[in-house]
């Protein structure tokens, strides 16, 4: 995408005033969105964007510019404005020798979606719409979405690294709205995949389409969930959220890096249940948080976050790692080109354990069974979370009964994590769209089916 010789010299001037590192990030994404709404296509748009980075490092300050220009000129200006921010000092006599890593690629697209004709990529939107639209007489608003896009980055740095990686991403979103007239319920299905078009051939695409319908007419249904403290099962799959926005964020440099997270200086102790262990790994095969390489030009790798209750380790990119004295765990992702990168999760979850889905419902009493999370907010350096949930029942003499909502999960991260006192052995990966200081990003959350032994639920009062 650059020339090894421009890449160099952009590099050079970016450390000709005294910085320590630099790093140019180019980045070509083409992005194809179909959309549905009111039982006709909305919206059929494809989109190219281009830019580039420059990011330089001055001990554990850095300075980030940004264009859309990829030409020599265009990189050697944003190279000077970042070198004018470090300051005056002269950087004489360093030389800059690039090499390419090669790296095997994870996200794999066997089918090109952008090479499907549009029709047929309408067609599938379409499938998974109606069954939605049709479900119910109750149902009174469908949108879906069939999201596909490619992006090819390339990353040059003073380490002497040249990298490049291919990312494809393709994700069927589905919404459903059910309504007595009264009052509204809604429901949501979003399979994806680091692929191709075969992932959405792989699909039961009006199974989809129905559950999305399916949650919002229960949910219309269900009665009001009571509130106070109570034991949770929390099912697989996006019941992840939870693990991820509570405990997760607060295990990224970005927060431990800076002194702002319950576990800063935790590792090695019990932080957890000793039934819970968790993971954070890019290098899954076309899975939706996947990626070969760092944004910042590293190897990715499966990072073991706790292992049975122990913290054994954070997600680290290269600025955090300047900070926190440890090693790079290629954790580094952004947005796009207009964002620096920073240390994010990509395929987080808890690992599977060693009971069954069966002996965790039927062991408890009473309490409530989150079989759909929803949103909620998370305070990294105190750990305070509030939740909603999506769908939710109440369990009664070890057996799921009726539906209710209103349901929100309300705790502290580091609290859940000791009282997990059952794991399931039926590990699934839910998809995501994750927020942070470099934006947007893809990231899977997943568990198997797990129990809270005890957390506030918060509901309302009949």
């Amino acid at each position: 995408m650059v020339e090894k010789r421009v890449s160099e010299a952009v590099l050079l001037k970016a450390m000709s005033t005294g910085a320590d590192y630099a790093e140019l990030y180019v980045e070509d994404m083409t992005s194809d969105n179909v959309s549905m709404i009111a039982d006709c296509v909305d919206s059929a748009n494809t989109s190219r964007d281009m830019g580039a980075g420059v990011r330089i490092f001055c001990g554990t300050n850095s300075v980030y510019a940004f264009g859309n220009g990829t030409d020599e000129k265009s990189l050697m200006e944003l190279a000077a404005k970042v070198a004018a921010a470090a300051g005056t000092a002269s950087s004489a006599g360093i030389d800059i020798v690039l090499n390419e890593v090669k790296f095997d690629p994870v996200c794999r697209a066997e089918i090109p979606a952008l090479s499907v004709d549009k029709k047929i990529r309408t067609d599938a939107l379409k499938q998974a719409y109606f069954a939605a639209k049709e479900y119910s007489p109750e149902i009174v608003q469908v949108s879906g979405v069939l999201a596909s896009s490619c992006k090819r980055i390339y990353v040059a740095n003073s380490d002497g690294v040249i990298g490049t990686d291919e990312r494809p991403y393709i994700r069927l979103a589905v919404s459903a709205v059910a309504s007595d007239g009264n009052e509204n319920q809604s429901g949501f299905t979003g399979p994806g995949n680091s692929a191709g078009f075969e992932f959405i051939q792989s699909l039961d695409l009006k199974a989809h389409g129905r559950e999305a319908a399916r949650i919002a007419t229960t949910m219309l249904h269900a009665g009001k969930c009571p509130a106070g403290k109570m034991p949770v099962v929390m099912d697989n799959a996006f019941g992840g959220v939870v693990f991820h926005e509570a405990c997760g964020h607060a295990l990224e440099a970005t927060s431990v890096g800076l002194g702002n997270s319950v576990f800063c200086g935790k590792l090695g102790q019990k932080i957890a249940n000793e039934k819970v262990s968790a993971v954070d790994d890019a290098t899954m095969i076309s899975e939706w948080g996947s990626r070969a390489m760092s944004d910042e030009g590293e190897k990715t790798e499966r990072i073991q976050l706790i292992k049975d209750g122990i913290l054994t380790g954070y997600m680290i990119d290269k600025l955090g790692s300047r900070r926190m004295n440890m090693r790079s765990t290629g954790s580094g992702r952004r947005q796009n080109y207009a964002f620096a990168p920073t240390s994010r999760m990509s395929n987080t979850f808890i690992c599977p354990g060693s009971d069954t889905r069966d002996q965790i419902i039927s062991s408890t009493e009473n309490g409530l069974y989150a079989a759909k999370m929803g949103g909620g907010s998370v305070n990294p350096l105190t750990g305070e979370f509030n939740f909603a949930v999506m769908e939710g029942y109440m369990i009664r003499g070890g057996k799921i009964c009726e539906p209710v909502r209103g349901a929100t999960l309300i705790g502290k991260g580091y609290e859940v994590l000791l009282n997990i006192d059952m794991v399931s052995d039926d590990l699934v990966l839910g998809q995501g769209m994750c927020g942070s200081i470099s934006g947007s990003i893809q990231t899977n959350v997943g568990q198997p089916m797990i129990r809270i032994s005890e957390i506030t639920v918060g509901g309302e009062i009949e």
